[in-house]
């Protein structure tokens, strides 16, 4: 066999493999001791698959390396998105500092899941993450409506925006008045709770006389009719005015301190959104680092194995289509770079699509399904099961 040279090497494979330090375009996995014994052995592996020594193989193993380092990217890429978009969710948040390996994935979305509901218990009043500050209005005789805005934000919070979440102004509770013979729906028992030293305490007293629904009924009457016979204590709040009836019109309400609970807008926004640069915010920066060569299994191999063949032979096929014959005397020969092209590329979308079936099939909704129906078919069998019968 003919042998071309250029700078000291060969231009097809001539059976011997050096070793790959070095000879691979980005040299991601150069340093791994796993990959500097097999890649001479995949370099040896693509040349007989493409027919060497037979026929010329016109690569050199840099080449194969290359198609080989390719094909590990390839691996990688495709389980790494997967990741991305089977753990987004615990993903979008954390910071891009660190890397992340298929290894340290943390599968389970509960910690996004409980900052998410943070948000929804800042919003019900049940909870969350933003601070709930006080405010109080002094009031003024015959004054209806005051700015919260200008009265409170722009002194106490530096002009920012608040949101008014509760205002202290309500009529007292009716348990405060259950005894109160002016409340006309009330327990007229004062006098006799008064023998019995109970005068002042909560009505749980009177279990002893009556049923605790009874208690619950007669505090909605003393609320429906503080609602419907007198004044009640109201109010309006709009573009944080608000606006209290009845009005103030009587001296005890000069200089009293309406007292309600706020929050600064911009601390609420602060903590529904994870902002900057050093956080995950999609697939395009999750800190996803090439996975190790040394720690793929042998079904991951098995696939690199494929694809770099695929690779190699595509590669050939685009330097044979340099030339489609070769003149010999008396005839021509005829290359076959673009079947080779066409049938790297075929082979190429198999096996990305073989993959990708593999890692939908690993993935957690998948898996569920199939606990699910695992549970299911158990629970058939079960029903065969004969039940014992024990006499005692």
């Amino acid at each position: 066999m003919e042998i071309h040279m250029q700078n000291n090497e060969p231009l097809v494979y001539d059976g011997s493999a050096r070793n790959p330090v070095n000879l691979t375009p980005f040299g991601f996995f150069d340093n791994e001791l796993a990959f500097q014994v097999e890649a001479p052995k995949v370099a040896n592996y693509i040349s007989h698959r493409l027919g060497y020594p037979v026929v010329d193989v016109e690569l050199t193993d840099q080449n194969l390396y290359t198609c080989l380092e390719e094909a590990i990217i390839a691996y990688g890429a495709q389980v790494n998105q997967f990741n991305a978009r089977e753990h987004m969710l615990s993903l979008q948040g954390i910071s891009t500092g660190s890397a992340i390996t298929q290894r340290n994935i943390v599968g389970s979305s509960l910690p996004q899941i409980i900052n998410l509901s943070s948000n929804y218990g800042t919003e019900a009043g049940s909870g969350g993450d933003t601070p709930l500050k006080k405010g109080y209005i002094t009031t003024v005789p015959g004054q209806q409506e005051y700015d919260l805005q200008v009265l409170w934000a722009n002194v106490s919070e530096s002009g920012n925006r608040i949101e008014i979440r509760k205002v202290y102004h309500e009529m007292p509770p009716a348990i405060a008045r259950y005894y109160d013979p002016f409340a006309t729906t009330g327990l007229g028992l004062t006098n006799l709770m008064g023998e019995f030293g109970f005068d002042g305490y909560s009505p749980p007293v009177t279990f002893v006389m009556m049923p605790a629904y009874e208690d619950l009924l007669r505090i909605q009457a003393i609320e429906v009719n503080d609602m419907i016979r007198k004044s009640q204590y109201s109010f309006q709040i709009y573009d944080n005015k608000i606006r209290f009836t009845p009005i103030f019109t009587q001296d005890r309400w000069n200089g009293v301190k309406i007292w309600f609970d706020y929050m600064v807008e911009k601390d609420k926004s602060a903590s529904q959104i994870a902002s900057g640069s050093s956080v995950v915010s999609d697939i395009s920066n999750v800190p996803y680092e090439h996975i190790s060569y040394s720690t793929i299994n042998s079904i991951g191999r098995a696939w690199i194995y494929k694809y770099a063949l695929s690779s190699a032979k595509e590669m050939l096929g685009n330097i044979r289509s340099k030339y489609q014959t070769i003149p010999i005397p008396n005839r021509e020969i005829r290359l076959d770079g673009d079947i080779l092209r066409r049938e790297a590329a075929e082979e190429k979308q198999l096996l990305l699509k073989e993959l990708r079936d593999t890692l939908e099939q690993t993935g957690l909704q998948k898996q569920m399904e199939k606990q699910a129906a695992n549970a299911e078919h158990m629970s058939q069998i079960l029903q065969y099961v004969p039940t014992m019968i024990y006499i005692g």
